[in-house]
């Protein structure tokens, strides 16, 4: 992993937001800009997955300046106390992410001038790193859609392929609706050329060493596709003027397995593994960004959930609070803060399971698990009015869910929270029996079962996902406190621009500030 690391390409910051660079930025895997002379395909391909790394391996910063007072809370993965401003994202952690996109949108750009400016044969070599490296680069600009809606995207980060001409270099806003279409029209194309490239000898050989992701496997990266061109389509499905796309779409990928496979069992899982923690690709800070300021407590909407149904993944995910006599409890968010606080501070709270997650130093970063397409494929066959296979991707969903988690309580090296009971298939079959969640009823409340399931599943992990899921389908139904000492009462349908994007690409934004607001819902959330 070092060697690989070493070898990563400079990340330009030729954002659309045009702010001092500052050297701590870049940390000692980035050389200066001025004076790099030369770069590859292969080294710019590695630069662009280390450029994102710290949002998709657990981190510091994402976690606690980011994620712990805004997603975390929105979807109630996590228990808070109450607090005046509580559901206004914070500032310091939208610019952050928002500059770490668009850094990371820089890097593409590079990789796409180096392509471009190359050879034919070459460029035919080097085919296999520009389509991996664009279903990469989509599914986080799916998460920043998410966030934001509208974005500059097309023009965007193209300050060193324009000479570095600032002036000419300020982008103007897409649609997130038209960005989707683009992205869903190119995985197309992706898909079909996966499924009959040949990489073979040295271009392979590159490939397999810069591959941070899947390491050279080519199928994976056929279901890293095609999954999340699952993810893109059912977040549409809803949308009049895409929804038929949404259903032909998916029933073209399922009706040819072999050409356009997904990833349904953990084998297929698609993660940015931690193998050295002496690399900078590590989930280190991942202890202090979510256990900082009680940034882990447990809510008691999920505790109850798993409790009453007896969930094999509450002791892996959650321990008893100290003083709690063993018994899991969740905070309840319909208390004051003064009540939530004598509570957290009592110790007989629940907690994120310190040594599967916040202490697990190996935590992987995720980015397509074979539970959450088994739970995306029940929503379209519920929807197809096919029962019995909503039904067996349902349970398969739960089974790989469960068994995705043990499996990470194995990587750990840590034992904070003692020895973790193991699972069993019994276990697991019991869990999907009980009433509350077993497969009956309306399709309504089928579609509330699935909403759980997704919901947690993605807990702290895949906070960005879980909320766009929350918005998109209003399930399952959450409850919060009403803030009335603030104008943002309940939790935003969107996060607005950071400030420094409004103040640099002024003349731009201007297109958009009528929508910027924390109200305003996105294309796809019609509920």
């Amino acid at each position: 992993m070092k060697k690989i690391l070493s070898n990563i390409a400079i990340t330009l910051c030729s954002a659309l937001v045009i702010t001092s660079c500052k050297k701590s930025e870049f940390g000692d895997a980035y050389r200066d800009p001025s004076k790099v002379t030369t770069s590859t395909v292969a080294k710019q391909f590695a630069g662009l997955i280390y450029t994102n790394r710290e949002y998709v391996v657990p981190s510091y910063w994402n976690y606690f300046v980011v994620q712990r007072t805004s997603v975390n809370q929105y979807t109630q993965a996590v228990g808070w106390a109450n607090a005046i401003g509580q559901y206004v994202p914070p500032s310091g952690g939208v610019n952050d992410r928002w500059s770490n996109y668009y850094n990371f949108l820089a890097q593409y750009r590079e990789l796409q001038k180096i392509y471009n400016a190359s050879t034919p044969a070459e460029q035919a070599d080097n085919r296999i790193f520009m389509i991996t490296a664009a279903i990469y680069f989509y599914d986080h600009t799916q998460k920043v859609l998410d966030l934001h809606g509208d974005i500059p995207w097309a023009d965007a980060g193209k300050l060193s392929s324009n000479g570095g001409d600032y002036s000419t270099s300020y982008a103007k806003y897409q649609s997130a609706e038209s960005i989707y279409v683009t992205m869903l029209d190119d995985l197309k194309k992706f898909s079909d050329d996966l499924s009959t490239i040949s990489v073979s000898g040295a271009p392979l050989a590159a490939f397999k060493t810069q591959d941070l992701i899947n390491k050279g496997n080519i199928v994976l990266w056929q279901k890293y596709c095609n999954s999340l061109r699952l993810r893109i389509l059912t977040r549409i499905s809803a949308v009049g003027s895409l929804s038929a796309r949404s259903n032909s779409e998916i029933a073209s990928i399922l009706a040819n397995p072999t050409k356009y496979p997904l990833s349904l069992v953990n084998d297929d899982n698609i993660l940015l593994k931690v193998k050295d923690l002496a690399s900078d690709i590590n989930a280190k800070g991942f202890q202090t960004g979510l256990e900082d300021w009680n940034g882990n407590i447990a809510g008691k909407r999920m505790i109850d959930h798993m409790k009453t149904n007896a969930d094999p993944r509450l002791r892996a995910l959650f321990e008893p609070g100290l003083n709690a006599a063993g018994v899991y409890n969740g905070l309840d968010q319909s208390l004051d803060a003064t009540a939530q606080t004598t509570l957290i501070n009592g110790g007989t709270i629940s907690i994120y399971n310190r040594s599967t997650v916040s202490r697990n130093q190996f935590f992987p970063g995720v980015l397509i698990t074979a539970a959450e397409v088994n739970f995306l494929l029940s929503e379209y066959y519920l929807k197809s009015n096919n029962d019995a296979l909503a039904k067996s991707t349902y349970e398969a969903g739960i089974k790989q869910s469960i068994n995705f988690y043990y499996w990470v309580r194995t990587l750990s090296n840590d034992n904070t929270a003692g020895t973790l009971s193991p699972t069993s298939d019994t276990e697991i079959n019991l869990y999907i029996a009980q009433p509350a969640i077993a497969w009956a009823g309306s399709s309504a409340l089928k579609l509330g079962l699935i909403a759980d399931q997704k919901w947690l599943h993605y807990n702290v992990i895949e906070p960005i996902e879980g909320w766009a899921e929350l918005r998109r389908l209003d399930l399952p139904v959450l409850t919060y406190q009403v803030d009335n000492s603030s104008q943002q009462k309940q939790p935003p349908f969107r996060w607005v621009y950071p400030a420094q994007e409004i103040s640099f690409n002024a003349a731009n934004y201007s297109a958009v500030a009528s929508k910027d607001k924390l109200t305003t819902k996105l294309f796809w959330d019609i509920n």
